[in-house]
């Protein structure tokens, strides 16, 4: 699994890269078949009081790309709900591939 993470209009700490692969352990040991995750923390610099911070990540999986973004005044709370929102797709998106719906072939005699 390739994990990337990037900033823009910040600086990414030791204690940040940390905080977000402590986070994102949760979607791997609930699928294992993730290949690539990409990372953008970013903070909107519109007005000097109501600084907004984003964090975005993009899953790719076999056969799908998972995408969820999430914008906080703490950076910190937007991870954790970016990685509920994670969360949530990661077992739709397993249980999708994992369901086998279909009825067994009928034999014609």
């Amino acid at each position: 699994m390739n994990l990337t993470i990037s900033g823009h209009h910040l600086e990414v700490t030791p204690a940040l890269r940390n905080y977000v692969t402590t986070k994102l352990d949760r979607i791997t040991r609930h699928f294992e078949q993730v290949v690539d995750i990409k990372v953008l923390l970013t903070v909107e610099k519109q007005k000097e009081k109501e600084r907004r911070q984003r964090a975005e990540c993009r899953i790719h999986v076999k056969g799908n790309d998972i995408f969820a973004e999430s914008a906080h005044h703490d950076l910190y709370a937007a991870l954790d709900e970016l990685v509920d929102k994670l969360d949530r797709q990661v077992c739709r998106h397993k249980t999708l591939v994992q369901a086998h719906h279909h009825e067994a072939a009928k034999r014609v005699m």
